[in-house]
């Protein structure tokens, strides 16, 4: 379960505000894959940060239940001088999994070949977002949030990228963040639409995908 509570964002820059969450109370229920909708520049990926716990809100709070990713594909935590293999040993230490298992999973699901072995400064952002993507998938959390990786790659990747997540949603929750209503109803149960500032929720994801469309509409 995910709860914000009084969730208050507001960003200044130049005498300018932008609030992105305007007191927002809702609930995302535990199991569910919901998929947060809104146009360019709503907030979706700063949500998606503070209910990871790396964007802090300007007040009232996000509380969780249950083990959450970091985001995936987000790979700005890994040290540029070490390996993607060395990368991935630490993060198994961190999450106090079994090294061997998930670099094994990694190294098989990301495809990088010998540059597994090479420093993470080399690779390209679409290596880092394999890398990175392969490593949440090797863990086994509660809640997963995603921000449009399944958009990276080639289309084998991208197919094989959605069918071990849908494994993972057999047994978890998600937050989704995507552009993509093909990858809404192919991996999202539920949904919510930030518009203006506020967060609506809807069980029907249908639904929030005609709404969201209605509000793209509106400019």
């Amino acid at each position: 379960m995910i709860r914000f509570e009084n969730l208050l964002k507001v960003f200044a820059l130049d005498g300018k505000r932008k609030v992105v969450a305007n007191h927002i109370n809702a609930v995302f229920p535990t199991g569910k894959s919901v998929a947060l909708l809104g146009r360019n520049g709503a907030g979706k990926s700063t949500m998606l940060g503070m209910i990871a716990g790396s964007i802090d809100p300007t007040s009232g709070q996000v509380t969780s239940t249950g083990t959450m990713s970091w985001p995936v594909g987000f790979a700005g935590s890994f040290h540029p001088e070490l390996s993607g293999a060395q990368n991935v040993r630490f993060l198994a230490r961190i999450y106090g999994v079994d090294t061997d298992e998930l670099c094994d999973f990694v190294e098989d699901f990301a495809g990088l070949g010998v540059h597994f072995r090479l420093p993470f400064r080399t690779y390209s952002s679409g290596m880092r977002s394999r890398l990175a993507f392969g490593a949440s998938m090797g863990i086994s959390f509660d809640t997963y949030l995603v921000d449009e990786i399944t958009a990276v790659g080639d289309a084998a990747f991208r197919s094989k990228s959605s069918t071990v997540f849908l494994e993972r949603l057999e047994n978890a929750g998600a937050v989704v963040v995507t552009h993509s209503m093909g990858q809404v109803r192919e991996l999202c149960d539920a949904a919510a639409i930030l518009e203006n500032g506020q967060l609506h929720y809807y069980d029907d994801v249908e639904e929030a995908i005609s709404q969201h469309n209605r509000n793209m509409g509106q400019g």
